[in-house]
């Protein structure tokens, strides 16, 4: 069984698609995002693999270049058709994927390991706007 997540129109081509998941093992919230490809719809979670805790998508999109998601934090560069970083600190490291399929114009959530919880953050304290790294 699969939990419809949004319509495909709700993604916008030019950035990402930011949703919150459950991690059923953990009970952890997990942010995801959702992002087009050339043929398809993907499904990563929201971490650049460089530094963990660093959101690709803070919460307004995450920058897109050429078919990659940037991390403007480091500037890794991550496919969008197979999560494969191609430049930065982080290089040959992938994105985590969550299993989705996409059918009738929507995107269904179908890897067992997440169940979906909203749209957005999974804090709604979140500030979009801060790129710092350091916390005090």
């Amino acid at each position: 069984m699969s939990n419809p997540l949004v319509s495909i129109e709700d993604i916008p081509e030019d950035t990402t698609f930011l949703l919150t998941l459950r991690h059923v093992p953990s009970d952890e919230l997990r942010e995801a995002i959702l992002v087009r490809t050339d043929r398809d719809v993907r499904c990563y979670l929201n971490n650049c693999q460089h530094l963990r805790h660093v959101k690709l998508d803070k919460g307004d999109g995450a920058v897109l270049r050429d078919d990659e998601i940037v991390c403007v934090n480091h500037g890794a560069m991550f496919r969008t058709e197979d999560g494969h970083c191609t430049h930065g600190p982080c290089r040959n490291s992938v994105l985590e994927g969550v299993a989705i399929d996409v059918r009738d114009g929507r995107v269904h959530l179908t890897d067992s390991e997440y169940e979906f919880e909203h749209r957005g953050t999974a804090d709604s304290n979140d500030d979009p706007s801060s790129t710092s790294n350091v916390e005090f």
